[in-house]
């Protein structure tokens, strides 16, 4: 591989690198050329990136990008190594589980992980990888949690509904009885007071009237 061959992986495996968030580091050195493509066949359909490159291109790469950053991985970079790159963290670990159960086999070996910035070192950490919570899977266990106490009181209020099965007589409590009218107390009547006749107002005094003078006197002189 000449000097710009070398490059253009390195490059190439930068831009990977800066992409994703996980990827996984295993050994494939034990399979078969049609293994490996059978393989391949398996992450491209879980739309999992597959690139196999030397070790020492690989760690150049990472270097470049940030050498503290993807120190934890660095010991990792042996023997043959195939890459998985995934937006899901856990697809890579559920493609080499089921890879190696339909092959009755022990390959690929998980030789690291880099998750999200977490580095999980060596094969005994696949079956825990297989079980990582996905982002959309902690908003929807989150989303049950926010429903749950909703849940309960619809659940309570659809069974109190239900509480009288149908056709059930429902006893209806008898009206109070009515109380008795109460007779309004009489009040005897008062005797009325015989009216005493008003005394005859006196007559006035027929008054008198002064005999007119004669016209026909004569005054005296």
């Amino acid at each position: 591989m000449t000097k710009q061959e070398k490059n253009e992986v390195i490059e190439l495996l930068k831009g990977k690198f800066s992409q994703y968030n996980n990827f996984y580091i295993t050994d494939t050195e034990s399979l078969s050329v049609a293994q490996v493509s059978n393989l391949r066949r398996v992450c491209f359909d879980k739309q999992v990136e597959m690139k196999v490159a030397k070790n020492t291109l690989i760690r150049k790469a990472l270097e470049s990008i940030d050498a503290e950053k993807y120190a934890g991985v660095y010991d990792s970079l042996h023997k043959v190594t195939a890459l998985m790159f995934s937006e899901n963290p856990k697809d890579p670990a559920v493609i080499i589980s089921g890879f190696r159960k339909a092959n009755n086999k022990e390959m690929p070996v998980l030789k690291a992980a880099f998750i999200n910035g977490d580095v999980f070192v060596g094969d005994n950490q696949l079956k825990a990888l297989t079980q990582i919570k996905t982002k959309n899977e902690l908003i929807g266990e989150v989303i049950g949690l926010l429903q749950s106490p909703i849940q309960r009181v619809l659940g309570a209020l659809e069974n109190k509904d239900n509480a009288v099965a149908p056709g059930a007589v429902v006893e209806t409590p008898a009206p109070a009885a009515e109380a008795a009218p109460v007779e309004a107390e009489v009040t005897p009547a008062v005797p009325e007071v015989e009216a005493t006749p008003a005394a005859p107002e006196a007559e006035a005094p027929t008054e008198t009237a002064a005999p007119e003078a004669d016209a026909s006197e004569t005054p005296a002189e």
